[in-house]
């Protein structure tokens, strides 16, 4: 199986995983009163599920995403701040010639 395959699924499982303890960890805490809906109602199992999976898929693709941008090359050239330019080149005045035609001359 090629290398980034393998990273692939992975970084799925780590992200399917924090999935799963954030669910338990919103019905454990029973937040928004959570736990007492899904007891309660005949649609608690397939709710449960639901929101496992999409935040499976949410958290897989985070998870994956880093991992990713995580394998970034440094750049070569050293960084730092780019040269310095003095102010008199940026704003130096530079002489614009316009040619003007002379109205009358062209009337002739």
């Amino acid at each position: 199986m090629p290398a980034l395959v393998r990273l692939y699924i992975r970084h799925c499982l780590i992200g399917f995983a924090i999935a799963g303890a954030f669910t338990a960890g919103l019905l454990w805490l029973n937040v928004a009163n959570l736990q007492h809906l899904v007891l309660n109602t005949s649609g608690g199992a397939l709710a449960v599920f639901l929101l496992f999976f999409f935040n499976g898929l949410l958290f897989a693709g985070v998870q994956f995403a880093i991992a990713v941008m995580g394998m970034a090359e440094k750049p070569d050239h050293g960084g730092g701040a780019a040269p310095r330019i003095p102010m008199s080149d940026i704003f130096a005045p530079e002489p614009v010639r316009i040619p003007v035609q002379d109205e009358h001359a062209s009337r002739r």
